[in-house]
């Protein structure tokens, strides 16, 4: 059985009253058994959200590394010091980075490196733009961006890596791809991975990242190779998080 994860990406969000609220939240909050919970807030508030989590179960993530350890590298952060954090997951690839900061696929698969060498479990996201999904290239797309670091790891790293379904035209609009368009490119993703080792694909955690909130996730969360949320802005509001959280029991 794949364990659930819902991640809130706060993205350039939040606030220590924020980080706080969630962590008294948490800490009262009945959450289904087996399913993991993870925040992403901002690097500034990771030592808040350190503390203010320690009494819950939730879980530190962050939503981006440095592909080396240290050095000249001014504003960067690297996976060690993350590490010291208490973090456990790391966003690498999101639609944001790729398109904003220009990481390509060769920067995305360094900071997955980056990522494993240090212990942490990258969150590697993938998805097509509308005009790619209206040219009928999302598979084509979503397969490059999942096989260009999938397929240059070795059998034991794949294995310690979750993906995230981000369809871009989605994200930040209030358009979602219905349950049955995630589904289906879920699947594609999973049989995708079945061509290395099909225990590995089996096994694999795949995240719906494109507008989940609190009225869609139980209908995309009851697909069969949906196996939690990457939640954007649903993520900064304590209670509609919780509901999409409760809803994946």
């Amino acid at each position: 059985m794949r364990t659930p994860l819902l991640a809130g990406n706060w993205k350039m969000n939040g606030s220590v009253e924020l980080v706080e609220a969630f962590g008294r939240a948490f800490a009262e909050a009945e959450l289904p058994e087996g399913v993991e919970v993870a925040v992403f807030p901002p690097f500034p508030y990771l030592h808040a959200a350190q503390n203010a989590f320690a009494d819950t179960s939730l879980l530190l993530g962050a939503q981006s590394l440095n592909p080396v350890h240290s050095g000249a590298h001014t504003g960067e952060v690297s996976g060690n010091m993350l590490c010291e954090f208490g973090v456990r997951y790391v966003l690498v690839g999101h639609s944001e980075r790729r398109q904003l900061y220009r990481e390509g696929d060769e920067e995305v698969f360094s900071r997955v490196l980056a990522a494993l060498s240090v212990g942490l479990t990258p969150v590697l996201c993938v998805g097509e733009s509308l005009e790619e999904r209206d040219a009928g290239r999302t598979m084509e797309v979503v397969l490059r961006q999942v096989g260009f670091v999938m397929s240059r790891l070795e059998p034991e790293q794949r294995a310690c890596v979750v993906i995230a379904y981000e369809p871009v035209w989605a994200i930040g609009t209030g358009r979602t791809a219905t349950p049955a368009q995630a589904q289906e490119v879920m699947a594609g993703i999973r049989d995708y991975q079945a061509s290395y080792n099909r225990e590995l694909a089996e096994g694999l955690r795949l995240l719906y990242g494109g507008s989940m909130n609190a009225g869609n996730a139980g209908e995309l969360l009851a697909q069969p190779d949906i196996d939690g949320g990457l939640v954007g802005g649903a993520s900064l509001k304590v209670d509609d998080f919780l509901a999409i959280c409760q809803s994946a029991g």
